[in-house]
C-alpha cells in the first residue's frame, strides 16, 4: 500500500507515516459526508453560527500544540504558527457573527405590477477542498468556516507534507461538536483526486495552488460542469514610488518577503523602484536582508526558517541559479549554506529582467526581486507586467493618489498602501488573469458555493 510521510525540513527527521485511502475508501467519505450534510442543512443559519463559534475558541485552546506541528511539519516560524491559528479563529468567528446576515433571503420585486420575489441562498453539498502546505491551517479554514455557515459539507484534500496538520483540524472540530462525518479529511493521490471530482456527490470544487494545479483542477472540473474557485498564487509587485518613505517602504518590504519564510502567494515577491530613489533603497534594503537571522524556527528571535521541504529548497535554488546566469546579480543571499535542513538564505537580486525566473515567475522563497523603473508611470506598467495578478502594495506619501493607482490601475485582486498584510477576514481575497478567480473572506466566500434560488410569488 502507497503511504505518506511527513518530514521535519529543518532536522530532515521523519514524523509520522499514513497509509494512502483506496478510491472506494475516499468514496465512503464522500457519502458520509453528504450523508451529514443533508441533516446540517436543516438547520437555520443562526443555529449553526455557535458551532462556529466554538470551534474558534477550541483553536485557541490548543494553539501551542498546532503551532508545533505546523513548524515540525513545514518549518514555519513557531511564532507565525501562533498567528495563524488566531486569524484561523477569528475567521470562525466572523463568520459566525456575520453569516447569518450575509445569507439571509432578499426580499425583492417582479413582473410590471411588483409581485412579491424572494432570493435565497440555499447549500448544495459536499465541497471538495485541494489545499496547499503554506497554511496548514488557514488554507482549509478559510473554506471550511464559509462552507459550514452556508450548510454546506467539505471534504478535504491536504497537501501531504501536512498530512498530520490537516487530521488534527478536524479532530478538534469534532471535538468542538461539529457533527463527525461533516468535515472529512482524505488522504488520496492525483488520479484518484481527479476521479472524485467527477463524483455526482461532489457540488464544488477549490483550490490554492500553481497556475498549472489550477488549470488541471479546472479543466478536469469544468467537464464535470463543477463549479470552481482557484486561488493560484502570484508573483506580487511592491511600487516605490519617487515620494515614497524609504524607512516605511524598506519596512515592510522586508516583512512581506520574508513572511512565512517567503511562501506565501501574497507576499511582496518583486519590488519595483522608481529610479529617483532606486540607490536609496536598494541600500537601505540590501543591509536589512544580510542582517536576518536564519535558524531554528521555534526560536523567538529567529527570523527566517527553512523551506517546507528539500523539493522547494531545490526549485528556489534552481530559479535563483537561472536568473543569475541570464544576467542577474546577487547583492546578498544567492548561495544555500551547507548543513542539514532545507535553509535558504535571504536574497536581494538586482538587474532582473523578463525572461527570468525571478521576474516571470512565483519564487516561493525569501528571494527579492529589484526593479528598476524610469518613473512612478514605468513602475506601474511593470508591476502590470506579470501573467499573475494576485495582490501588490503601492510605497507614496500621498495617499489619494496611492489610492486611484489602487483603485484604477493595479490589475490585482488585492493592493497594500504603505503596508503589508496577507489576509482580514473582513476584506475579499483573490485575484485574476493567472491568480485564479472567486474571491474568500469579506462575506464573499459564503456565496461561492450556495445555489442563489429565485423564489416568484404571485
Amino acid at each position: 500500500m502507497s503511504t505518506i510521510t511527513t518530514t521535519n525540513p529543518a532536522t530532515g527527521e521523519t514524523i509520522q507515516t499514513y497509509p494512502l485511502m483506496s478510491e472506494q475508501e475516499a468514496v465512503e467519505k464522500l457519502e458520509a459526508a453528504q450523508s451529514a450534510f443533508l441533516e446540517w442543512r436543516k438547520l437555520s443559519h443562526s443555529e449553526r453560527a455557535p458551532y462556529l463559534t466554538k470551534i474558534a475558541a477550541t483553536l485557541r485552546a490548543n494553539a501551542e500544540e498546532l503551532a508545533g506541528l505546523m513548524t515540525r511539519e513545514t518549518g514555519k516560524l513557531l511564532k507565525d504558527g501562533n498567528a495563524e491559528v488566531e486569524i484561523c479563529a477569528a475567521i470562525f468567528e466572523y463568520t459566525a457573527n456575520n453569516g447569518p446576515d450575509a445569507l439571509a433571503d432578499e426580499e425583492r420585486t417582479h413582473g410590471a405590477n411588483g409581485s412579491r420575489g424572494v432570493v435565497t441562498y440555499q447549500p448544495t453539498g459536499v465541497i471538495y477542498s485541494i489545499q496547499p502546505w503554506n497554511f496548514p491551517l488557514y488554507q482549509p479554514v478559510r473554506v471550511l468556516a464559509a462552507n459550514l455557515m452556508a450548510g454546506n459539507a467539505c471534504l478535504l484534500k491536504h497537501a501531504s507534507i501536512c498530512t498530520g496538520s490537516g487530521l488534527r483540524l478536524r479532530e478538534l472540530c469534532i471535538e468542538a461538536g461539529l457533527p463527525e462525518d461533516l468535515f472529512q479529511v482524505i488522504l488520496i493521490d492525483h488520479e484518484t483526486s481527479d476521479n472524485l471530482i467527477e463524483h455526482p456527490l461532489v457540488r464544488g470544487v477549490t483550490l490554492t495552488g500553481s497556475d498549472g494545479a489550477g488549470r488541471h483542477v479546472g479543466s478536469v472540473a469544468s467537464k464535470a460542469l463543477k463549479k470552481t474557485v482557484l486561488e493560484l498564487g502570484s508573483n506580487d509587485a511592491y511600487l516605490v514610488l519617487e515620494d515614497a518613505d524609504i524607512e516605511t517602504a524598506v519596512k515592510f518590504s522586508l516583512m512581506g518577503r520574508l513572511y512565512n519564510n517567503g511562501e506565501t502567494c501574497v507576499s511582496a515577491k518583486r519590488f519595483v523602484v522608481a529610479d529617483k530613489v532606486y540607490d536609496e533603497f536598494v541600500e537601505a534594503f540590501v543591509a536589512q536582508m544580510k542582517g536576518v537571522k536564519m535558524g531554528d524556527p521555534t526560536q523567538d528571535d529567529t527570523q527566517l526558517g527553512p523551506l517546507s521541504s528539500e523539493d522547494q529548497f531545490e526549485t528556489v535554488k534552481e530559479q535563483v541559479e537561472q536568473s543569475l546566469a541570464k544576467g542577474a546579480t546577487a547583492l546578498c543571499g544567492g548561495e544555500a549554506p551547507d548543513g542539514v535542513g532545507a535553509y535558504y538564505p535571504a536574497t536581494v537580486l538586482v538587474d532582473v529582467a523578463p525572461g527570468m525566473p525571478a521576474y516571470d515567475d512565483e519564487i516561493f522563497g525569501p528571494v527579492a526581486a529589484v526593479i528598476r523603473a524610469k518613473d512612478d508611470e514605468d513602475a506601474m506598467r511593470i508591476a502590470n507586467d506579470s501573467r499573475y495578478g494576485l495582490g501588490g502594495g503601492i510605497f507614496s506619501k500621498d495617499e489619494d493618489r496611492a489610492l486611484k493607482l489602487a483603485r484604477d490601475h493595479f490589475d490585482t485582486g488585492m493592493v497594500r498602501i504603505n503596508s503589508f498584510g496577507t489576509a482580514d477576514p473582513n476584506m475579499p481575497f483573490g485575484g485574476v488573469k493567472d491568480s485564479g478567480y472567486g474571491r474568500e473572506h469579506g462575506g464573499f466566500g459564503m456565496k461561492e458555493f450556495v445555489n442563489a434560488k429565485a423564489v416568484f410569488l404571485p
